[in-house]
């Protein structure tokens, strides 16, 4: 065993993914669970240097009153997930990690997040620099506290609307000095991610919001040598699309149509009910066909918000192509899954592979980790099975290094 201790800081901490995911971590390092849906337990990681789930103290940011054990507890009465028994095994790790949980912000997050706030101190007017330094705080008394080697910080928050990039998000030093004149707007994910990036952590957006998706944190990351990537998870239909799209490359058979209708009803789906919200989701959903096939299908995306789902996501496709002679034929699927059970072991497998990238020296964009999300960062390929050749690839590297 391992004497490493390891920090994972959870943006909306509260929230279903992040709790399903501590909730794993515990269940992981106590042994009532087994690694069924996380990546990093393939054979391909046999042999390479992961952190043990054993090794993981829990903290985190969220804008709302709460704790780990009461988010687990509500999943579990309203989508009926989990084992009785091991919340119970894994309680006194979930109480303990709650008390490490602090007020995070809403800024420029839309009306409908900021809306979810009940902490005084999360709604507190402050300028964007005075925010980063208040997380920053947070995060370095954790690191002192738990005796910290290394953190790493993933933003499960839910979605931001669209955020445009203005001259000063495109240079490290015009950012800075916007900062310092507080002349800058910036979300509350990219105030999350400068304040992580700055310190030298690894951080993961599995959000569609900006975090650090502009070229001025990017160059702050290379600086100060952190491994950075998202965005935006890509877990039930965007994975099957990244799936199917290629066979319909592969084979020859030209996508005429391909429409998609989500329903889910938790509280990802209230605030994408906003339709300036649903604009950063339903961008990341429907770029992707195109580029894999190398022509523009008509494509059309729905989310709805269905309040009796909670956190069972329902997707519906028709795809619509053409055969050999012209012949017009179709494929469907249903694919339904419980949201937070389908994301949290990527985050698990997300904070290991990035911890990972930094002990062996890489920072920046890790494109390596492309298929884990919808709208990966620095590459253009969408081809799963590419994507995941990255991955396998690197794990066959980080073996015989």
């Amino acid at each position: 065993m391992s004497s490493r201790r390891i920090g994972l800081w959870f943006i909306g901490a509260w929230g279903g993914v992040s709790s399903t995911a501590v909730l794993g971590v515990s269940a992981l390092a106590r042994g009532v669970t087994d690694e069924t849906g996380l990546v990093t337990a393939l054979s391909i990681f046999h042999g390479v240097p992961l952190d043990g789930f054993d090794q993981f103290v829990i903290g985190g940011h969220d804008i709302r009153q709460g704790s780990f054990l009461q988010s687990v507890r509500d999943l579990h009465s309203r989508s009926n997930v989990f084992h009785e028994a091991m919340i119970r095994v894994c309680a006194d790790d979930l109480e303990k990690w709650s008390a490490n949980v602090r007020p995070g912000s809403i800024q420029n997050s839309g009306e409908t997040i900021a809306g979810l706030a009940d902490l005084a101190a999360a709604k507190k007017e402050e300028t964007p620099r005075e925010a980063i330094r208040r997380i920053q705080g947070d995060l370095q008394q954790f690191r002192s506290q738990q005796q910290l080697d290394q953190i790493v910080v993933v933003n499960a928050a839910s979605t931001e609307p669209p955020f445009e990039l203005c001259p000063a998000h495109i240079h490290l030093a015009a950012l800075d000095e916007a900062l310092e004149k507080n002349e800058i707007r910036l979300p509350a994910s990219s105030l999350y991610a400068y304040a992580a990036i700055d310190m030298g952590l690894p951080m993961v957006n599995f959000t569609p919001s900006l975090a650090a998706g502009m070229p001025a944190l990017e160059e702050l990351a290379h600086r100060r040598k952190a491994p950075i990537c998202g965005k935006d998870g890509k877990t039930g239909e965007t994975l099957m699309k990244s799936v199917l799209a290629p066979m319909f490359a592969h084979r020859n058979l030209q996508i005429l149509s391909w429409v998609g209708h989500n329903i889910f009803g938790n509280r990802d789906g209230i605030v994408l009910n906003d339709p300036q919200n649903k604009a950063s989701k339903v961008k990341s959903k429907d770029a992707l066909i195109s580029q894999i096939v190398g022509y523009k299908p008509q494509t059309h995306v729905s989310i709805e918000y269905i309040e009796s789902l909670d956190d069972w996501k329902t997707a519906w496709d028709h795809i619509h192509y053409q055969g050999f002679l012209g012949t017009k034929m179709i494929l469907q699927f249903i694919w339904q899954g419980c949201d937070s059970l389908l994301a949290a072991p990527l985050v698990l497998d997300l904070a290991r592979l990035s911890l990972l990238a930094q002990r062996r020296g890489e920072h920046g964009v890790q494109k390596h980790l492309a298929c884990f999300f919808k709208s990966p960062m620095g590459v253009d390929e969408h081809d799963f099975f590419v994507q995941f050749g990255w991955l396998a690839e690197y794990a066959r590297h980080c073996r015989s290094a």
